[in-house]
């Protein structure tokens, strides 16, 4: 299998050379492990991964030898970390001792599938000694081999009345996915896909999140299909597969944690408008491909008959879009979408903010051509956050870059 760049490879690269460990979580099969084993050479570094099975018993029965035991000129990588949680307080302890000996950098970089909130111990451990980065599957920049970043364009980009050749979306979002199924194309990508669930229902539900019924896992997750983009309306979803909130919640923060879905909070400040904002959040699936196979939908007959699901598609598309381009930038950012209590439905799909509290905005549109009806979203948006506002986008299926009004631009996804 050819191997792909990734976008986090430099900044990986970076931030292991400034701390003590670095946590790269990701959804199964995403590309962790080929990513640190590849911009990392044997002679300096050591891997070891807690999916073997002996590896994974003898850390458990000693933790302390096992830390203990590991090189000690290399960085160690540790892979799938979650599974051997003994370990946790080995780690703080033996990073604690090389930075009292003036050799606490770049001591170990830990790898797993489960977000950093899903293992409070490891974070309360490792508090101010580790850093948390999130891989995700391919993005277009990156399954294409451009350096073009998504927000980074939009953000930092002059953008000029411009045309641009129109694009596959179909294409763009079938390729935009799992490593091992966007460089194989003779793979069943169904089969791939109930395997891929199976792993995660099998043995993360029962081996990490101790749940004892993962079968409700699947009704909860082709529930949260048909909603995907919606505000997340919790009783709704419990009627409709007959779940308690204690059960629903416990189900749901799984599916977070495993980057199966992720969810995006409503965007609420103090505004020069003075308005209020809905508090639900909107939910988001981390690929498009794995979406469509949980509605049983073809995304090429999708596109062709049903356009309304398209468009959420779209949006979700783009959703993930967003969290792996901004993943990989310096700094934090911060998404979340705009929703007024009272804004006669002027809601905007992203908003995204970096450290010092400017912000972008973005609409996705399923068009090819766009009127200024499609920028009042924007314009609200704009008028609301003020002068921190940078730059308001309609991503559109179109050629054409030109203006909407002040700080407003009709962009072409392609």
């Amino acid at each position: 299998m050819d191997y792909i760049s990734r976008n986090m490879a430099e900044k990986l690269e970076n931030t292991v050379k400034t701390f003590s460990a670095v946590y790269l979580s990701g959804a199964r099969q995403c590309g962790k492990s080929t990513l640190v084993r590849h911009i990392l050479s044997p002679d300096s570094a050591n891997y070891i991964t807690f999916d073997t099975t002996t590896v994974m018993a003898a850390a458990k029965k000693d933790p302390e030898a096992f830390i203990s035991n590991l090189p000690k000129d290399k960085l160690n990588i540790i892979d799938e970390i979650q599974r051997v949680p003994e370990i946790y307080l080995k780690l703080k302890k033996y990073v604690d001792d090389k930075r009292f000996d003036g050799n606490g950098r770049a001591l170990f970089i830990l790898t797993g599938s489960a977000n950093i909130p899903a293992l409070p111990e490891l974070a309360k451990s490792m508090a101010g000694r580790m850093a948390v980065l999130r891989l995700y599957p391919f993005s277009v920049a990156e399954i294409y081999g451009t350096d073009t970043n998504l927000i980074d364009g939009i953000w930092n980009g002059d953008l000029s009345i411009k045309s641009h050749k129109r694009v596959n979306l179909i294409d763009l979002i079938t390729r935009a996915t799992f490593p091992e199924i966007a460089l194989n194309s003779d793979i069943d990508r169904s089969i791939w896909f109930d395997s891929y669930l199976s792993t995660i229902l099998q043995r993360d539900a029962v081996e990490f999140a101790n749940i004892r019924k993962p079968e409700l896992i699947y009704q909860l997750l082709v529930s949260l299909s048909g909603r995907v983009g919606s505000l997340v309306k919790n009783e709704d979803i419990m009627k409709d597969i007959g779940m308690n909130q204690f059960t629903f919640e416990k189900y749901k923060s799984f599916c977070n944690a495993t980057f199966m879905t992720f969810e995006i909070p409503s965007w609420s400040k103090p505004n020069k408008l003075n308005k209020r904002f809905v508090k639900s959040k909107k939910i988001y699936f981390t690929d498009t491909n794995f979406l469509c196979f949980l509605l049983r939908r073809d995304i090429r007959e999708v596109f062709e008959r049903d356009r309304p699901l398209m468009g959420h598609l779209f949006e979700n598309f783009i959703a993930s879009e967003i969290m792996k381009t901004t993943g990989v930038l310096p700094g934090k950012f911060y998404v979340s979408h705009f929703n007024p209590v009272r804004g006669e439905g002027k809601e905007t799909d992203f908003v995204i903010e970096n450290d010092i509290g400017e912000a972008i905005a973005i609409e996705v549109k399923l068009d090819s051509s766009l009127s200024a009806k499609n920028f009042a979203n924007l314009e609200l948006c704009r008028n609301t956050i003020g002068d921190r506002f940078k730059k308001g986008i309609v991503l559109y299926t179109g050629e054409e870059t030109v203006p909407f009004g002040d700080k407003l631009w009709a962009v072409p996804f392609g």
